[in-house]
């Protein structure tokens, strides 16, 4: 499925025509100017991840009703600065599909700000976790083909045998292996708070702490902290390379999920002075093709404020 931007913008996104009356497409201003003494203020860049687009993409057998190239697509009609490639919708790794998908976002003014993996590195086996490594270590190479900057890991889920010690110790020993080969190929890894041992900002400082490498970071999942996520979040912007924003938080009790607080999301980015991506990972109810550009939207609104 090829697209035009005409055809983009008229495939049953209705909610995309109400971003027509902003000012711009581009990167949004910080709210503090850089002032004459060369200070450096926040600036945020809205991007998408592929992952919103899960039903429509390609995956191992399914073939999907449209490609990483026709989503480049959309997202060069949505305006977007950036986009986050995600490794499950590829459906091939030889150079030629990287070039020409590195080269289809290149002209339609798309950065590829990311990249993602879907790895874990909580193996009971020391071969499972060697393969795991392996995997992190293509997606590395991938990345520098690409031209993303960053790669998005994860920490791993909990294995049938999880005992939380000697797991957290398999993370750190793997992502110190691939942050060493990640950092001599020039691309950053981003941990993503995502479940097992990362349920916290507490628990993903303890891991990003242990690990300690200049070449490793965070992948701010707002929607991700079981509790508290504001101060979470608060908490861990110093070690934040890039972001998730989801539609949804869990409440302040961990009972329950609420509406993300855009405004507020936005606010603590600039109170850190985040320079980077906003990038939407959208779980909606609603189908992506109407819900992807109304959250975008949302975003964009609480971006310029």
């Amino acid at each position: 499925m090829k697209l035009t931007r005409r055809q983009a913008l008229a495939a049953g996104m209705a909610a995309a025509a109400t971003m027509a009356a902003r000012d711009s497409f581009g990167a949004v201003s910080p709210a503090r100017s850089a002032q004459g003494d060369g200070a450096i203020g926040a600036q945020l860049k809205l991007s998408c991840a592929a992952y919103s687009f899960r039903d429509y993409l390609p995956r191992g057998e399914k073939k999907g009703e449209m490609t990483l190239f026709d989503w480049l697509d959309l997202a060069a009609a949505w305006g977007l600065d950036g986009v986050e490639l995600t490794s499950y919708y590829f459906t091939s790794e030889e150079p030629k599909y990287m070039n020409d998908l590195k080269a289809k976002a290149f002209r339609l003014g798309l950065d590829v700000a990311a990249t993602s993996v879907g790895n874990s590195f909580c193996k009971s086996s020391a071969e499972e976790r060697a393969g795991q490594v392996a995997d992190v270590k293509r997606w590395i190479d991938h990345s520098v083909e690409l031209g993303s900057p960053c790669l998005r890991v994860f920490a791993g889920g909990r294995p049938k045998d999880g005992d939380r010690k000697r797991d957290f110790g398999f993370v750190v020993e793997c992502l110190k292996e691939c942050c060493d080969y990640a950092g001599a190929r020039g691309v950053f890894l981003a941990l993503e708070n995502h479940g097992y041992l990362t349920e916290t900002g507490t628990e993903v400082l303890a891991i990003l702490d242990a690990v300690n490498h200049e070449w490793l970071g965070l992948n701010l999942d707002t929607g991700n902290f079981i509790r508290e996520p504001y101060k979470s979040m608060e908490a861990v912007m110093p070690k934040v390379l890039t972001t998730h924003a989801k539609t949804e938080v869990h409440t302040e009790d961990g009972k329950g999920k609420e509406p993300a607080d855009y405004a507020r999301i936005v606010r603590i980015l600039r109170d850190a002075n985040y320079r980077g991506y906003l990038s939407l990972e959208y779980e909606g109810e609603e189908d992506a093709k109407t819900g992807v550009p109304k959250y975008l939207a949302k975003l964009r609104e609480a971006m310029k404020a």
